[in-house]
């Protein structure tokens, strides 16, 4: 990348070299730290997965991915199309701390717990050949976001190029997300897609046996039951009794990573329990979950969800000025401001998502796609207290989150674990 950017500055001349200066430092002069990234984080999961939650069935995307894929965005934007970004994205710290943040939870991930599980975050730039960007968004997308850029030609074989990018999304998802971006959404006008997967298997601490899974009824959101297999252990689980609902954090070898699942007391509760959802909420769980022997019940499913174009739920959220040609400001990705012709606008952002949870542990994985285009009782015995029964026959929300910041890299919900999208 080093090279690439030496040429970029020969061939672009003083002028761009000096329009670098506008864009975000390399060098941090403090780091966000990893619990208010992981807040900043939730917020907008939370947020979005409110936006999502309102098609039908079952819903798992990850956050993390979008941010990671929009961050790299948003260190090209300008003006209000940047503030707007800022505040949709809920980056809340300093101007450069942002990207910071990405590239350390990026950097403890990667190290997958001492290779007691599996995690790849993996990002690259696909631009169109001969159409120059700016050196200091490629040398901060390369240094903090690992960003390579990738010259393809969008003018004569768009579809190629969309192929050569899902096979690559393919590679780093162990083909588990295919055709993320769809056919025909990539023509001659596309200047730069910026890509962003996520994968992850884990194995669970404590497996569940595969003997004791058995069909039975589970009650759906909307009225009415299907047959799903039910996995089963009796075992000393992180476990909270709440008001409204109960929570199990069951945590993957390693140790850096847990599932998160929160279930309404109330068959048809769900609705009501995501009423409560925040940030905070979530935090405050965690805190309080403490290790006390569960029967524990939990549903073998699996999901591909997506792929969705998300541009009318982050415009929705606050950032509509990234997606309206002419008035986009991405000057700092390729030097032209709006109104010019060659002006960059967001013109879809798609997002697809696979999870599978059985009685081993957890596989998921996800992408996501920027595509630019040009504007164009004391005295008695002490009696134990009844052992809790968890038991996930209803829908319920889960997450896959670092332990360490918290910060929810996977989110969705299960209304049929029957149903594979």
């Amino acid at each position: 990348m080093a090279g690439l950017g030496a040429w970029l500055r020969g061939f672009l001349g003083s002028k761009e070299e000096s329009d670098t200066r506008r864009l975000l430092p390399l060098t941090p002069t403090r780091s966000s730290g990893p619990e208010s990234f992981a807040e900043d984080n939730n917020d907008f999961a939370l947020a979005m997965y409110r936006q999502l939650r309102q098609r039908p069935g079952n819903l798992f995307f990850s956050p993390f991915s979008l941010r990671t894929a929009l961050g790299m965005t948003y260190a090209g934007a300008g003006g209000e199309t940047a503030t707007q970004m800022r505040e949709t994205l809920r980056l809340s710290s300093p101007e450069e701390a942002p990207h910071v943040a990405f590239a350390e939870i990026v950097e403890r991930l990667s190290a997958g717990g001492g290779s007691k599980y599996e995690m790849a975050v993996a990002n690259s730039l696909w631009g169109q050949d001969g159409a120059p960007l700016q050196p200091g968004f490629l040398d901060l997308t390369a240094h903090h976001y690992g960003g390579g850029m990738n010259l393809v030609d969008f003018r004569r074989d768009a579809e190629a190029a969309r192929l050569t990018m899902n096979q690559w999304v393919e590679g780093k998802t162990r083909q588990k997300i295919r055709e993320l971006i769809p056919s025909g959404v990539l023509d001659a006008d596309t200047r730069l897609v910026l890509v962003n997967a996520v994968y992850f298997k884990g194995m669970w601490v404590l497996q569940f046996p595969k003997s004791a899974t058995r069909d039975e009824a589970f009650r759906l959101e909307g009225g009415g039951k299907v047959r799903a297999p039910l996995m089963h252990q009796r075992e000393c689980v992180r476990y909270l009794q709440a008001a409204g609902y109960q929570a199990v954090d069951l945590v993957y070898e390693g140790g850096d990573l847990s599932m998160l699942v929160l279930l309404p007391d109330q068959k048809v509760g769900l609705r009501n329990l995501e009423k409560q959802l925040s940030a905070r909420m979530l935090h405050d769980c965690v805190a309080q979950v403490r290790t006390r022997e569960v029967k524990l019940f939990l549903p073998r499913f699996k999901i591909a969800w997506g792929t969705v174009d998300m541009r009318d739920q982050l415009t929705a959220l606050g950032m509509p000025l990234a997606f309206t040609r002419y008035r986009a400001d991405f000057s700092g990705i390729n030097s032209h401001e709006p109104p010019d012709e060659e002006s960059l606008f967001l013109s879809g952002v798609f997002h697809k998502a696979f999870v599978e949870v059985q009685e081993e542990g957890t596989e998921a994985a996800a992408a996501t796609a920027a595509h630019f285009r040009q504007a164009s009782a004391p005295s008695r015995p002490f009696t134990p207290p009844p052992l809790p029964i968890f038991r996930a026959d209803h829908p319920f929300l889960f997450a896959i989150r670092e332990r360490k910041s918290g910060a929810i890299l996977f989110l969705g919900c299960i209304i049929d674990p029957t149903r594979e999208i």
